[in-house]
């Protein structure tokens, strides 16, 4: 009977201690993983939003490089679900290298669970001021006319500046010689120096160059115009479909309880909507989404397939 009792008062006891523990998230800071180097776009929104969540503890910005973001992912991944360490990734760790490398250690889908849809930004188009090109018509001319002559640069072999190339040469059935960068920023500047024609590039990116004067915005590669460059066609006015934007969100790894989940969606949603960060977010080039975990698995699931199909049509391999 003692027994009997004992087990009644723990059950008790744990029913009401529970719930004051899942009340409790978080006790201790939580770490906001950026997959990059301090001081790219990613990194620049992490450290926008970060200080405006109202968890009750601090939002810790930690910057793990490596391996395209596959490295800050894979730490991810393989933390505790227990709501303290946060993924703030993109195309690259998500959905690009899954593809590209199949030595990476997780899974997309299966080793994580999205949370929010923070933002998301178009890529632009660009060329050396010299260029005779002022839209996609005249550089696809170009290429015809010098086939494998024109030289495009990109953040490196499977980046999505170098598949945006790929993707638009498949449509337009041009050729042209790619010369890839560690990184966006050393292509910028063999772009500006004429080494090189032209290259897509995230358009939080070249804005500043382009505004003086320094690279030429040909065009936009959504299916509708850019909040920044409004005055520039899509690339999908001359080919339909085409149609690529990057993307960042929160992930948490597979298996955090639903009621921390849901909190964490919840407070980034309200950040995002406050005044001061929007309008420090659509001044780097972002467009403000706040969707839901479902909305960026959606994007996931869109983005693994089409990738797939680019990196096998193009016969693109790792380096």
């Amino acid at each position: 009977m003692n027994k009997r009792v004992a087990w009644c008062l723990s059950g008790l006891l744990w029913s009401v201690v529970m719930p004051v523990f899942a009340q409790a998230y978080p006790s201790k800071p939580v770490r906001l993983l950026v997959p990059y180097p301090a001081g790219g776009p990613v990194d620049a929104i992490a450290r926008i939003l970060s200080p405006h969540l109202a968890l009750g503890q601090n939002v810790v910005v930690e910057n793990r490089s490596g391996a395209g973001g596959s490295l800050g992912a894979d730490v991810v991944a393989k933390s505790a679900p227990d709501g303290y360490t946060l993924l703030i990734g993109n195309s690259g760790p998500m959905t690009i290298n899954p593809v590209l490398r199949q030595d990476l250690g997780y899974d997309p889908r299966k080793d994580f669970a999205p949370v929010t849809w923070l933002t998301s930004a178009q890529m632009v188009l660009v060329v050396h001021p010299s260029l005779p090109v002022r839209s996609v018509k005249d550089l696809v001319a170009l290429a015809r006319a010098h086939p494998g002559d024109l030289n495009y640069g990109s953040a490196g072999v499977g980046n999505l500046t170098h598949l945006g190339m790929e993707l638009l040469q498949s449509m337009a059935k041009v050729k042209m010689n790619h010369v890839p960068y560690k990184g966006v920023a050393p292509a910028y500047v063999d772009l500006m120096s004429g080494e090189i024609a032209v290259m897509f590039g995230n358009v939080t990116g070249p804005l500043a160059h382009i505004r003086a004067g320094r690279l030429r915005a040909v065009a936009v590669t959504s299916s509708k115009p850019s909040p920044v460059l409004p005055q520039l066609p899509r690339v999908a006015d001359t080919y339909p479909g085409f149609d690529l934007v990057t993307w960042v969100g929160i992930l948490l790894p597979a298996g955090t309880p639903e009621a921390i989940r849901a909190k964490l969606q919840g407070e980034f949603v309200r950040a995002l909507q406050l005044k001061d960060v929007g309008e420090r977010l659509v001044a780097l080039g972002n467009e403000v989404v706040a969707g839901s975990g479902e909305d960026l698995a959606a994007m996931l699931d869109r983005e693994l397939k089409l990738y797939a199909k680019i990196i096998e049509s193009a016969g693109i391999r790792p380096q």
